[in-house]
């Protein structure tokens, strides 16, 4: 395992048992990194499955030369959190990288979706992204005030869905547009102790893309949405050449590598003053913006939203 971009760096990766943290924890190892592959083993609806999952990637890991070790804790929860920093530090004595990768998918129209489908969607993308980056930014501060060099990295995984917007997933890209915009606030908080935080938006054919349009398009049959395609600008990420680079947004597949662009303000004119004189100032201004992106993030075609 020679000539490494990640040599010595350890990594923890949440979600990494399957599909895209597995490529990614592969990927690093191959390049050097210690990784801790987190995954508790379940259905992609969240419901438990088994529990082999992260030490099966640990043990693929091991065989091709590499070190690894396995956290099946629930990062969703605070406990499950803390113990995946604390296991990377314990078993390796620092931890430089968390790629923040855990998610589950309970797909319904907004009039159909329960409660649980939304809470638990949230939780395990988004609650589980802030818990791991609170303990971990906090280690990192305290390394800092203690005089000690940080250089380190969060990434986090967002999605086209967040970005862009998917019919039938409005709380897993409510999770994904949290994520994106955590990211960036993030960026800017921790940028003074040395940490970088950037997100991926990957397009690959997984688990949990398996049944949805992306499965089903020319690129999926080339095998261009494989999520080994993602993998190298996750291992970009973690390794020392992207410590100039924070709060960027990153889309990925094995069609393109693209830097996805954030809202930004568009026309504008003199506010009115009265409700009765919105409609005319209103008008013109829709009609010079830019329309919304399609779920692929190109532009829109006529007649849709």
């Amino acid at each position: 395992m020679a000539g490494k971009m990640t040599e010595g760096r350890v990594v923890a990766i949440t979600g990494a048992g399957r599909g895209l943290g597995r490529e990614y924890a592969l990927l690093l190892a191959r390049e050097g990194a210690k990784v801790l592959v987190n995954d508790i083993g379940v259905r992609r609806d969240g419901v438990p499955e088994s529990a082999d999952a992260a030490q099966g990637v640990v043990d693929e890991i091991v065989a091709r030369g590499g070190e690894a070790a396995a956290h099946t804790a629930d990062v969703s929860t605070s406990d499950g959190a803390k113990t995946l920093i604390d296991q990377a530090i314990d078993t390796w004595g620092k931890i430089d990288v968390v790629v923040n990768n855990a998610g589950i998918l309970r797909d319904r129209m907004v009039v159909n979706m329960t409660e649980d489908d939304w809470d638990s969607v949230l939780r395990v993308h988004l609650k589980s992204t802030f818990l791991t980056t609170n303990y971990v930014a906090n280690h990192w501060r305290d390394m800092v005030k203690a005089e000690k060099a940080v250089d380190a990295r969060i990434i986090n995984t967002t999605s086209s869905s967040g970005l862009y917007g998917a019919v039938g997933q409005s709380n897993y890209g409510a999770a994904k547009a949290g994520i994106a915009a955590f990211t960036i606030i993030t960026a800017r908080e921790l940028q003074r102790y040395g940490v970088t935080v950037n997100a991926i938006s990957p397009t690959a054919l997984t688990r949990m893309t398996e049944d949805v349009a992306v499965a089903k398009t020319p690129e999926a049959e080339a095998g261009l949405i494989d999520p080994r395609w993602v993998a190298p600008i996750c291992v970009w990420l973690a390794s020392e050449q992207s410590k100039d680079v924070t709060g960027r947004v990153f889309a990925s597949s094995g069609r393109f590598l693209a830097v996805a662009e954030g809202w930004v303000k568009g026309p504008s004119t003199d506010a009115p003053a009265e409700p009765d004189e919105v409609d005319a100032v209103i008008r013109p201004l829709l009609a010079e913006a830019r329309r919304n992106s399609d779920p692929r993030g190109d532009v829109v075609a006529e007649g849709l939203i």
